[in-house]
């Protein structure tokens, strides 16, 4: 499998993140991403968003980060990281879902405008930040774990824009269940960093 990738994007850590916890055969494959390499052949034509990550297994070519995560986890990871039965894989599927949405919205976009100085709304991005982290840091105060009681693709999905948020100006110091979480998973057997996840 090769993985068409940029180290300073969150959503190619967590493909990296669960590859490397997992023990999939990954080859990565960076992308010059200031060059435009992934608004160009053959890049464009595997995703015609002009977006990274890009999976490529085989035939299969895959765009987006969660879908990702859910071929590699039934692939490589098994129900322990998702689950087939209806309820438990819906309770994973709510978090890909948030991932996509409040983290990518909220902390996610706080960090392209603060380090990468995208045009985006940052008082929108610090307010959904809020709202954000306040349901996490709330949910996570009963569990060490986003659902299940084990990690799942749930937990890797929400973490890399969430861990990164100080670079966003989003600070982590008023939600200790979710610092504390976050150490949890840095602690998991095999886990990778990414600049400014160490």
């Amino acid at each position: 499998m090769k993985l068409y990738d940029l180290s300073l994007s969150g959503n190619c850590h967590k493909v990296r993140l669960f590859a490397a916890l997992t023990g999939a055969p990954v080859e990565i494959v960076p992308v010059d991403f200031l060059g435009g390499e992934h608004k160009s052949e053959p890049l464009i034509g595997m995703n015609p968003f002009g977006e990274i990550p890009v999976l490529v297994d085989g035939d299969v070519v895959l765009r987006d980060s969660q879908a990702i995560l859910v071929y590699l986890a039934r692939k490589h990871g098994g129900d322990a990281w998702l689950p087939t039965a209806a309820e438990p894989l819906a309770r994973v599927m709510q978090w890909l879902s948030t991932a996509a949405n409040n983290v990518q919205h909220g902390p996610a976009d706080a960090r392209l405008i603060d380090k990468f100085g995208y045009a985006l709304d940052k008082a929108h991005a610090l307010r959904v930040s809020a709202q954000l982290l306040a349901i996490l840091d709330a949910h996570l105060a009963t569990r060490d774990w986003l659902e299940l009681g084990r990690p799942t693709i749930a937990d890797i999905a929400v973490f890399p824009y969430v861990a990164l948020a100080p670079e966003g100006g989003v600070s982590l110091e008023p939600w200790p269940n979710v610092r504390a979480w976050i150490g949890r998973i840095k602690a998991l057997p095999g886990f990778v960093g990414m600049p400014g996840i160490e």
